[in-house]
This record gives structure tokens, C-alpha cells and sequence, in this order.
């Protein structure tokens, strides 16, 4: 017997206990409101989607085809909107998450206004939209069992017995839209303990996944911007456990941590990392230190010095008072950066690149793999990177590598659309469409975002409604390139009254009035023209 019919009795049976005060209660309206409200806290969803993910990695471990996807979002009614589509379109929410970007918090939903990439916003920011995003999610499970309800009753009233039977099934057999969100915590926004109480917050919001990166808290800067700055190991791990502690003390075990290193792109620390002995961890960061050997006659007033084996190194100190890493490095250290966070604690690996190019990341991999086999990734398909240019750009060398004649190309202006439909421009296509399936197949990537598709799309359709709007189109260009394109697609929102919760209203008012409820869904009701 499905929960729903369980529901039912159960309900049914608290009913004749409690008698005549009772009998305005329907016992099938009761579990029609449970069936909405299947999750009552953000830790249940927590419990529910750090399930979800640590299943989706034992499976990508045993077949890296079945790698995840999300998209970034920056309001619960986008990310409500991307999983009504992909249960329209894939039937499934398997394999889907959401990701929550940093970036878009700062750019859109500070109280300061539009802010750089630079832990500026308010922290609670974080927190405050994981919880919108499930508010959203849990609502579009609760409309689109209002419609199945409806329909159920429609079909009753018809006496359809196997139409009302298939939508028994598919209401006893719901797949929710409540889906994993892995969320960006930034570099913790402060010390140790500050990372641990704000990851409190996002996991009692609902978050079963946090994504920390290895940069200075105070002097954070987007992956794909310059001047990062790292912390030495001790520092990261301390804030990794901070995380785990979160976690264990909500009761979510299997909570999973992403370590994102921003050491590629990043050529300078804030500090000289504690070392004791040689060989340690914090002697193998500082080793990368750009460094000059001096003797103690060249010691300069507040100069810093590193001894090792026997020699005195100058690191190279900037104004800023930040020290250089040796150029050439970067691979180096995040290779070393994701080994010691998956030793301690970590659960999958960010590598923040440059460029989207498989055999970079795969080189990584391959080195961090000697040392823990299963190393997964979380990779970044950025909207920061020129895609159409750097595969173009790939291929192009390919190509010459090939000895095949590029006497038609301009490597340095290969983005023109007139290079569109040649023969280059295809293959560079082709690399792009298979770009997350061959970087899980051989990079091992074990999920794939974008981290802000939904700032570029926002801004891009209302671009092309202004440009017609504003001119000679008139509303044309609102009926034409939006209305009529949402009823001929079947976008749910083309029903707002619907997707904003009139109808789930309506049916409550029934519950609690029967006939004498007033709603809104009467014949006057202008969405009726929908239909």
C-alpha cells in the first residue's frame, strides 16, 4: 500500500477516534497535504540529498558515463523552473542537481548592490537563498500533485476507472523535484569558526553539499580574476573540519565537502607556512616560495628568512606584503593541495583552470590518482571561459600538430563568424558538445556546473524583449517571442496564476469551506484562455 492510501487510513482512523468535532475533515484531503508537504525541515532535505549524491558517486566510481550536471542559480523561482524543465523534457530528476555561485550571491542578492566576486556580501545571503531554493522546489512539488489531484477527481467524476487508476500510479510513484544543491561557502568568510557556524546555517537550510576553496578569506577574488591568494594546508584543513564538525553535529554523516584549490591561477600567499621538520607539509608549501639564497651579511632590516637544508632563503616579499610562488608551479601545487585535502576530510575536488581543456585537467588527476585512486572532480564550465574561442583555438593547434594546411585560419581571430561553418569550426563544436563526457570519462569528473547561466540568459532575453518592446514591435515582441513561445513549447508559466499557487489555494479553500469557499479559478478567471 503506497503512503498516500497509508495516509488515508491513518487519518481515517484518528478521525472516528475524535468524533463528531471531526466531520468537516476529509481523510483523503489530509493526505493530498501530506503528499505536498513531504519535507518539513531543510536537515530532512539535507539527509535526502547527501543520499542522493553519495549514491550518484558509488555509481560514477563504477561507470564514469553516469557523471551529474547543474546549472547555477541566483532566485528559487530559477532553479524551480530548471527542474519543472528537465522533469518535462527527462522525465527524471536523476543525475541533476542545482549550484548555488558565490559570484551570483555577491553580483545579485547583496544588500550592498552589485559586489565583485570578494566574500563582500553578507554571509547569511548563502544560507537565506539554499532556503528559497528548496521553499521554490517543495512548491513545485506541491502544484504539480494539485493538478494531479485534480485530475484524479476529474477522472472519478467521469467514472474513468483506468484513467483514475494510471493517476493513482503516478501519484503514488511522485518523483520530487527536491534535488541536491551544492553550495559555494566562498573561502569560509572569516576563521575557522566563523566557516563552521555559517555551514550550520546552510545545512539546516538544506544543504548536503559544501564547496570550500583554499583562498585568504579577506582577500578572496573570483577563480577566473587575478591576484589570488592562497593559505598553507594547516589553515585549509582546519576549515575543511570545520565543515565535517557542521555536519556530524546536525546529524547529516554522510555530508559531502568539496575542496576547491584556486593554485593554478594563484601566485601568492599571504604566509610562510609552520614547519617542523623537513619534508612536512608545510615545508613542502613553502618550497614552491620564489626564493634567493643569501648569506647573513645580506640580511636586510626586517628581511624574512626560510633555512633549508643548511641555506638561508629570502622569500620574494612584495609591497603588498604578500610572498611569490615560483612561476611554473601551479599544477604542482594543486596537485598536492587536492592530495592533503582528500586525506583529510574532503570528499570530491574543484580545480579552478583557466581553460576548459581535458587533457589539463586529466594530467592532475592522473597524479593525484597515484595517491588516492578514486579522486573525483567537481569541474567549472565557466561562462568566464571564451569556449567557441579556446576550442577553436585547440583544435587549430591540433590541426597543425596533424600537418593539416590552417593557411585559412587566423589563430588570433578564430571567435569570427566567418570562420562558422568551416571545417575547424565543426570539430570545435563537436569537442564542446562532448566536452562533459570526455572529461568524466578520462579526467574524471564527477560532476559538471556552469556557475552562472542564469545571470547571461536573464540578461540576453531581456535584451532581445527590450530591442522590440521599446521600438516599432510593441507588444508584438512580447507575444511573439515570448507568450506564443510558452504556449507552443508548454511552459508551465504561462499559467502564472497557476505556477504562483491559486489553484493549490482554491482546493484549500475547498477543504476548509466546501461549498462555500470563494475561489478564483471561476470562468472569469483570464488564465482560462490557457486551457
Amino acid at each position: 500500500m503506497s503512503a498516500y492510501q497509508n495516509d488515508i487510513k491513518a487519518v481515517a482512523a484518528l478521525k472516528e477516534v475524535a468524533g463528531s468535532s471531526w466531520s468537516a475533515i476529509n481523510p483523503e484531503s489530509v493526505a493530498r497535504m501530506r503528499a505536498q508537504n513531504r519535507f518539513k525541515t531543510g536537515l530532512e532535505i539535507a539527509q535526502y540529498t547527501a543520499d542522493i549524491m553519495r549514491k550518484d558517486m558509488a555509481e560514477y566510481d563504477a561507470d564514469t558515463s553516469v557523471y551529474t550536471q547543474s546549472l547555477g542559480c541566483w532566485h528559487g523561482f530559477i532553479g524551480q523552473q530548471k527542474l519543472i524543465s528537465i522533469k518535462k523534457h527527462l522525465k527524471t530528476t536523476n543525475k541533476r542537481y542545482l549550484y548555488l555561485s558565490g559570484w551570483m550571491v555577491a553580483a545579485l542578492r547583496s544588500e550592498f548592490g552589485p559586489l565583485p566576486d570578494q566574500s563582500m556580501h553578507e554571509k547569511t545571503a548563502v544560507s537565506n537563498l539554499i532556503e528559497e531554493l528548496y521553499t521554490f522546489l517543495r512548491q513545485a512539488d506541491s502544484r504539480e500533485l494539485d493538478l494531479l489531484f485534480t485530475s484524479l477527481d476529474a477522472a472519478r467524476e467521469a467514472g474513468d476507472t483506468a484513467k483514475a487508476a494510471e493517476i493513482q500510479n503516478q501519484i503514488d510513484n511522485y518523483e520530487t523535484h527536491i534535488v541536491p544543491i551544492i553550495a559555494d561557502i566562498d573561502a569560509g568568510f572569516g576563521n575557522p569558526e566563523a566557516t563552521y557556524l555559517l555551514a550550520k546555517r546552510m545545512i539546516e537550510a538544506g544543504a548536503c553539499c559544501i564547496q570550500i576553496e583554499n583562498q585568504v578569506s579577506d582577500e578572496k577574488q573570483c577563480g577566473h580574476q587575478d591576484g589570488k591568494v592562497t593559505v598553507p594546508h594547516a589553515d585549509f584543513l582546519a576549515k575543511i573540519a570545520a565543515v565535517r564538525y557542521a555536519f556530524l553535529e546536525l546529524g547529516i554523516d554522510n555530508g559531502v565537502i568539496v575542496a576547491r584549490t584556486d593554485s593554478l591561477g594563484a601566485g601568492l600567499t599571504k604566509q610562510i607556512a609552520v614547519t617542523k621538520e623537513p619534508g612536512d607539509l608545510g615545508d613542502q608549501y613553502n618550497s614552491f616560495l620564489d626564493c634567493e639564497e643569501i648569506t647573513e651579511a645580506e640580511l636586510g632590516n626586517g628581511d624574512v628568512v626560510i633555512k633549508r637544508e643548511g641555506k638561508l632563503l629570502r622569500p620574494k616579499r612584495l609591497p603588498s606584503n604578500l610572498f611569490q610562488f615560483r612561476k611554473g608551479t601551479g599544477e604542482a601545487r594543486c596537485v598536492l593541495d587536492c592530495i592533503t585535502s582528500l586525506q583529510n576530510g574532503a570528499d570530491l575536488l574543484w580545480i579552478e583552470t583557466e581553460k576548459p581543456h581535458v587533457g589539463q585537467i586529466a594530467a592532475m588527476v592522473d597524479e593525484i590518482r597515484k595517491v588516492i585512486p578514486n579522486a573525483k572532480l567537481v569541474y567549472n564550465n565557466s561562462p568566464s571561459f571564451n569556449w567557441t574561442l579556446n576550442f577553436r583555438q585547440q583544435v587549430f593547434d591540433a590541426f597543425v600538430a596533424e600537418g593539416k594546411d590552417v593557411s585559412a585560419y587566423d589563430r588570433a581571430k578564430l571567435m569570427s563568424v566567418e570562420y562558422d561553418e568551416t571545417e575547424l569550426a565543426q570539430v570545435a563544436d563537436e569537442k564542446i558538445r562532448t566536452f562533459q563526457k570526455d572529461g568524466s570519462a578520462h579526467a574524471g569528473i564527477f560532476h559538471h556546473l556552469i556557475t552562472l547561466p542564469t545571470y547571461h540568459t536573464a540578461a540576453l532575453s531581456t535584451d532581445n524583449l527590450a530591442k522590440g518592446y521599446f521600438a516599432d514591435q510593441g507588444m508584438l515582441a512580447y507575444v511573439k517571442g515570448v507568450q506564443r513561445e510558452e504556449l507552443r513549447q508548454g511552459i508551465a508559466c504561462v499559467k502564472h496564476q497557476n505556477m504562483a499557487g491559486s489553484d493549490i489555494g482554491d482546493n484549500h479553500k475547498e477543504y476548509f469551506a466546501g461549498e462555500a469557499a470563494l475561489k478564483a479559478s471561476g470562468k472569469d478567471n483570464t488564465m482560462n484562455q490557457f486551457h
